[in-house]
Order: structure tokens, then sequence, then C-alpha cells
């Protein structure tokens, strides 16, 4: 079961970040031409080009019909280089004063250019512009993927109990995708949410491993050469909280600003909630080896804080449980505190 919960989320998270970066990387099917060049312009040049052709042909046609004539003359080769010359320059001109005369506006092409280049659309007047711009730079509504990983340890207010003297390296890595939020286009504040898969495993030192009796859990010693010992449980999370973006407005133009929501220095802050999916008790030794599903009496659920400060793409980040991470009596009050790196958050 858990393993499809995995696989499902990884190919979730591969999915939008390949949806997210599609601008970004200019990944698309269309021609190069096509993207990088306004219709319109293009449709102009076109035009343009082709009256110039028509116009050039047709000139052409009547100056070699002259050459003709001059060839007919039999003159001597400097006298004939000369006139041809000529002949050539009155063309030349002529040809300059027709193209001078189609009215072509290179200042308007290159505006219409411009605005495409900044819009990847053709528009015709201020109010168009300011509606592309307002549409372009809206409040920043998505799902990114993110990818964290935290070193982990317990905290408890009583007297050390044998999870506490044992405790190896413990760690928790989590995937999963995050919704933003931003409540204007100018604002610094935003929304964060989500869902995510959360693994974390215990590690315990000593040569010990984890082991029940009666249903009841607790640290054994292990008889022999111990090479692998850990407790993974799967969590399903959901986090909830705010972002604040230190970053500065900027103007796009025509009295239009906003605010990057993902660039610069932020701090966030949220809760979560998680609940549990699976747990597997791994033990690999000369002795004896297995790998056990069972209920080992960790807590179902789950819920606690985080504190976090981006920049960028990067992230670091501080969480800790209000639970505890075993239910009941077991290893009691011992809560999770993870300090780790996040990608994507």
């Amino acid at each position: 079961m858990i393993k499809k919960f995995i696989i499902t989320g990884m190919l979730c998270l591969v999915a939008t970040s390949l949806h997210a970066q599609k601008k970004t990387l200019g990944i698309n099917l269309q021609s190069k031409e096509d993207t990088t060049v306004s219709p319109i312009v293009k449709e102009k040049v076109e035009e343009y080009a082709s009256k110039i052709n028509a116009i050039i042909q047709e000139e052409k046609k009547l100056m070699e019909a002259e050459l003709v004539i001059l060839q007919a003359k039999n003159l001597e080769k400097t006298e004939f280089d000369k006139q041809k010359a000529q002949i050539a320059d009155t063309f030349s001109q002529k040809i300059d004063q027709k193209i001078e005369a189609l009215g072509f506006d290179l200042d308007q092409v290159i505006q219409k250019q411009v605005r495409y280049s900044l819009l990847n659309s053709d528009v015709t007047s201020n109010e168009e512009l300011k509606a592309q711009l307002l549409k372009k730079y809206r409040p920043t509504k998505n799902l990114e993927g993110y990818f964290s990983y935290g070193i982990m340890t317990f905290t408890n207010d009583k007297p050390d109990n044998d999870l506490d003297k044992n405790v190896g390296y413990a760690n928790n890595l989590e995937f999963g995708l995050k919704f933003n939020y931003q409540f204007s286009r100018t604002s610094p504040w935003g929304l964060i949410s989500g869902l995510g898969f959360s693994w974390r495993t215990v590690r315990p030192d000593n040569n010990m491993i984890f082991t029940k009796q009666n249903n009841e859990v607790m640290l054994s010693k292990y008889e022999g050469s111990l090479d692998k010992s850990k407790l993974r449980t799967g969590y399903l999370m959901v986090p909830f909280g705010f972002q604040y973006n230190f970053s500065k407005l900027k103007t796009a133009g025509m009295d239009v600003q906003y605010r990057p929501y993902s660039e610069g220095l932020r701090i966030g802050a949220n809760v979560y909630g998680g609940i549990k999916m699976s747990t597997n008790n791994i033990v690999k030794g000369d002795s004896q080896s297995f790998r056990d599903r069972s209920n080992y009496q960790v807590n179902p659920f789950v819920y606690g804080a985080q504190f976090t400060v981006s920049y960028d793409n990067v992230s670091v980040f501080v969480k800790r449980d209000f639970s505890n991470f075993f239910k009941d009596s077991y290893f009691e009050n011992d809560k999770a505190l993870v300090f780790g790196v996040a990608l994507g958050w």
C-alpha cells in the first residue's frame, strides 16, 4: 500500500513540475519563429517584402530591356560600362522612390514587436496593453512540487526512557505539492497549503532493535552483529499557514505593479496534520533479519507547527510535533523535532 502512495506522489510531483516549467523552459511544439515574432509583425513584414520584390522584378525587366538596346549599339567597352552604370543608377533611384512611396512605418512595427515580446500577444491600444499586463501579472495561485529532508530528534520533559537513551540517527524525508495563494498582486502575504508524504525513520543505537511482546513495543538488545535497524513510518501530511515575502514591488509598465511571490527572501509559518499510512520495522544482522509491517504503536495521527525561511527556491525549516511519536504510554512524551532543508517550498 505504501509503495502505491509513494509512486503516485512522485508521478504527481513530476507532472506538476513539468507543467510549471513549460514557460520557464520554453517547452512547446511550435516553431521558434512562431513564438518569437508577432503574427501581425510577421504579416506586415512579409507583405512589405512581397511589394518590394514586385517593384524590383518590374524595374529589373525594364532595365534588362534597356541593356539589350545598349548592347545593340556595339559601343567600346569603356563607354559601354559607363552607360551601363548610369542605367543601373537610374533604376536604383526609381526603385528607392517606389519603395519609399509604400509608406512602411518601421517604428510602428518595432513597437508592435516589443509589445509582443513582453506579452506574447498583439495589442492595438494602451487599454489592451494594460489589460494584458494585468492578466499576465495576476496574483500567484498555483501548485508546485517540493522536496525536503531533515534531521530528526526527540524532545522530552520527563525522565529519559529507553528510546532517549538508545536513539541513534533519525530523519524525516518528505515530498509533495504546495499550494500558493497570494492575496493580491502587490501583497507580500500569501496562504500556503498542500498535500505531502512524510517518511520518518528512527534508527536505534547501541545494538538495539524494536521488538514486541504481547503487542507491547520495547527496545531489546540484538544478539549478534547488527547491520541495520530502523523503524520507518509513512504519513500523509496536510500543511496550512501563511507566508510573507520581503521582495520589493516591481513595475510592469502602464502603472501596473506586482510583487514576485516565489522570489527573494520569504518567511512562513504553518501548522500541519497527518495520518499514518504504514509502519515498517527493518532489521538485518547475522543472527536474524526481518521486515515487520505490523503495529508498533506509532501514533496514527500527527500534528505540529513549522517555521520556514526561504530564498528563491531553497528553504531551511524547523518543525516540531505537538503529538507524541508513540501513542499511549510507549516511550512517553517523546515528540519529534526536525531541522532541515527544502527545495520548492
